[in-house]
């Protein structure tokens, strides 16, 4: 009898039970038996009996395991009915100590099952831990002996590997019908009390160990392990876990994990699983977006088209009829197919046979499940029929997936794409609550438009400096240079063909050219588009496909060519790079500096890339959300948004020798002096200002950067300088003061003047301070200054 003792045993003195290994129990059924009137009921006992009677403490019980060695044979011969060598073939049974795992008598099948685990197999309780072991022994204690209805059953398992690796998991079922429970004197009376400070205390050991002390009961007798393969249910609720857990396909090893159980549940070694999705609109496959998320029907591509990805046949079985596609031969299937799609790509891949498995609702495809192995045959049209067990969970898991993508997208484009600031979205919330409130009380509801009313504007803008000119600078430029290829090889085709049409075409080329270099119009750009386009191109395709010498000439000439332009883009490149980077550059400045301004006091902000970047802010009572506004704040909210322009300036300043077109800037800042009401446009999904007063404001953040000095010719937006546009005289004092504050920060120089603003249309009577700004070198110094510090410095 080989004694499997390798499980790490709960020491006797931390155990609640004292084990013996005894027989008595079974050997009493025996006893009766003997007096049968069924002789040969009567004849069986008295052998087994008979048997027994030379070694008595197989009846008393002992604890030396070296005995069950020494008794093996007649151990045998007990528990011959138990353990039945007709049963034995199919049964998986063990006999062990009680509530331990020292087994010393096993079925046939289960022999055959722990041979195949490896000789460095340790059987061992799933999830038991040795604290849960001890209160598991008490609470058969306090069942059996006190009377006590505890339940703590719940299901225990063995994971064993088979043969292949292939982990199977074995439920075990506890017969306990041959134990005898006998207290010893460290047994203690327990009370209701006792009981209810056990419940109470279920994960502190010593509350247990106080109450049921190691050694209180003696546990004589065995028990009988049944075990029962339930890998397939097993499987599918580990596949169930893995889906539906929240953030589970997120994780690093949720691929490798659900291979694993698929693994198990066909049994198959060697399974891989991949996934990939559908997309109805364009009838194409896509790559599931995910760690480790592989499709073997893509192999490596991001998108196919389902008629290139699959044969008329595969296609018809899965997006036509939503039907399990099995390939049990790959190489067979590529043969007869002449080298079709899947089985091309599949066979790439070296994988030898597969299943496809549609994830359909309701007879709409949402992607499709894929198990490949490297064997022949092991996956078929037989045992694909085991998907249907999953696939009610993979397509709730898909369609939650998918909902929740979609959720997430619409998060990003309200947060990327619209106008809905932080600093607002209480109200937004408010609006929406009482939305859901009217429709729950069968109303009609509606959103109603959000207005914040008496609230201060601040504007401010970095623009990029003549960047219209220095565009259509760029767009010359390019035509200039595609124009001169072209011309080129029109000349060297007209010498080598000399057909009067290719002159004719280099004249007008040339014509082309001498319009261009003396003006850009605005029309200029389209009309050498479709010149090239419509009868410069098709005959340079013509060529090519006649002239061997000149086909090396004009793929030179494409080479240059933009794929999306269509043109040359080689100055434009580089200007619309530099414009990129500039606002880029710009922007963040500005978002990480407004992330400290809101903790000072909340307000609305916004901010836009033209040419430039520019920005919305909205300060006061109706925006802050209880908070108590006082103009502290709005001036506050001035001296750092001048602080912040200064910043912007010297970041392009530092950029600008870098980029590929060195571009300048020009900064300004408009000062509204009273308050207005803003709208959350419904249809446009921003804010304006509300009321016909008020869009003065806005007619006027329109149209300053374009304005002139009074009686000059001068812009007043100028490269190095900051402008602050305003109308009131308490403006300009209040600015003034804060110019000359930030000047002994280092912000400003000492060139600042004051000049009057040219009538724009409709707008009379606007002045502006020019500051020159103060470039730094030295970064080190990043503080921001309050409106309390420029407080302190007048008071010192």
């Amino acid at each position: 009898m080989e004694i499997n003792n390798n499980i790490a045993e709960v020491h006797e003195e931390d155990f609640p039970l004292v084990r013996l290994v005894s027989f008595n129990k079974l050997l009493k059924h025996y006893d009766e038996m003997a007096n049968s009137d069924d002789a040969y009921l009567a004849h069986k006992a008295n052998y087994i009996l008979n048997a027994q009677a030379p070694y008595p403490e197989l009846r008393e019980g002992f604890t030396d395991i070296n005995l069950l060695e020494k008794h093996k044979d007649v151990i045998k011969t007990i528990l011959q009915d138990t353990f039945s060598v007709v049963l034995g073939e199919n049964e998986i049974k063990a006999a062990s100590f009680a509530y331990n795992n020292t087994i010393f008598q096993k079925s046939v099948r289960l022999e055959k099952i722990l041979k195949d685990a490896g000789p460095d197999f340790k059987l061992e309780i799933k999830s038991l831990a040795e604290e849960f072991s001890y209160i598991l022994g008490c609470t058969v204690i306090l069942n059996i002996h006190y009377g006590f209805k505890i339940d703590l059953k719940r299901p225990l398992f063995y994971d064993i590997p088979d043969k292949n690796g292939v982990m199977r998991h074995y439920r075990i079922l506890y017969n306990a019908d041959f134990m005898e429970l006998i207290p010893t004197d460290k047994a203690k009376e327990l009370t209701q009390e006792d009981v209810n400070a056990l419940l109470e205390n279920f994960d502190n050991i010593d509350v247990w160990k106080e109450k049921i002390p190691p050694n209180s009961f003696i546990a004589k007798g065995f028990v009988i392990s049944n075990l029962f393969d339930v890998t397939a249910e097993h499987s599918i609720s580990e596949i169930k876990s893995s889906l539906i857990s929240n953030d589970k396909a997120s994780e690093d090893n949720f691929v490798e994990n659900l291979q694993e159980t698929f693994r198990s549940f066909f049994n198959i070694r060697d399974i891989r699983v991949g996934f990939v999705s559908y997309n109805s609109s364009s009838q194409r496959f896509e790559k599931i977006l995910g760690k480790n998320m592989d499709s073997f029907m893509l192999n490596n591509k991001e998108i196919e088209c389902c008629n290139e990805a699959l044969c008329q046949n595969s296609y018809s079985k899965l997006i036509e009829e939503n039907n399990f596609l099995a390939i049990p031969d790959v190489d067979k299937a590529y043969k007869k197919s002449n080298g079709q799609a899947p089985f091309k790509s599949l066979k790439e891949q070296g994988i030898k046979s597969a299943i496809f498995a549609p994830i359909a609702n309701k007879e709409e495809l949402l992607g499709v499940v894929e198990l490949v192995s490297t064997n022949v045959n092991e996956l078929n049209g037989v045992n694909a029929q085991k998907l249907n067990d999953i696939m009610p969970f993979i397509i709730s898991a898909v369609m939650r997936s998918a909902k929740e993508e979609e959720n997430l997208i619409d998060a990003i484009i309200q947060h990327e794409c619209t106008t809905v600031h932080s600093s607002v979205y209480w109200r937004f919330k408010e609006e929406a609550k009482r939305f859901m409130v009217a429709g729950l009380e069968g109303k009609q509801p509606s959103f109603k438009e959000i207005v914040f009313k008496d609230i201060f504007p601040l504007y401010g803008q970095i623009d990029i400096k003549d960047s219209s000119q220095a565009r259509n600078n760029a767009i010359q430029k390019d035509l200039i240079v595609q124009l001169s290829k072209i011309n080129k090889v029109l000349t060297n085709i007209w010498e080598k063909n000399r057909l009067p049409i290719y002159e004719e075409l280099i004249f007008r080329v040339n014509n082309h050219l001498d319009s261009i270099e003396e003006m850009l119009y605005t029309n200029s750009e389209q009309s050498v588009f479709d010149f090239v386009k419509e009868e410069i191109t098709p005959i340079f395709n013509h060529i090519k496909k006649t002239d061997s010498s000149l086909k090396k000439e004009i793929l030179q000439y494409e080479e240059n060519i933009d794929v999306e332009t269509e043109s040359y883009y080689f100055q434009r490149k580089n200007y619309d790079e530099s414009v990129m980077q500039i606002n880029k550059k710009l922007a963040s400045v500005i978002d990480k500096k407004q992330l400290e301004a809101q903790k000072m006091f909340p307000h609305y902000f916004e901010r836009y890339k033209t040419d430039g970047v520019e920005h919305n802010i909205y300060i006061g009572d109706s925006i802050a959300d209880g908070k108590e506004f006082n103009s502290l704040y709005l001036n506050n909210l001035r001296l750092w948004q001048l602080q912040v322009m200064c910043e912007m300036e010297n970041v392009h300043y530092s950029l600008k020798k870098n980029l590929p077109v060195q571009l300048d800037v020009a900064s300004l800042i408009l000062v509204h002096n009273s308050s207005l009401s803003i709208r959350f446009r419904m249809d446009e999904k921003q804010f304006d200002v509300d009321g016909t007063y008020n869009a003065r404001y806005e007619i006027i953040k329109k149209r300053i950067d374009k304005s002139y000095i009074k009686g000059t010719r001068e812009r007043l937006t100028q490269t190095g300088k900051l402008a602050i546009v305003y109308s009131q005289k308490k403006d300009e004092l209040e600015y003034l003061r804060y110019i000359r504050f930030l000047k002994s920060k280092g912000y400003f120089t000492s060139n600042i003047e004051i000049v009057e603003i040219e009538g724009l249309q409709g707008v009379s009577g606007l002045k502006a301070i020019r500051a020159e700004i103060l470039y730094k070198t030295d970064k080190s110094e990043e503080k921001t200054y309050t409106y309390e510090d420029l407080m302190q410095e007048i008071k010192d």
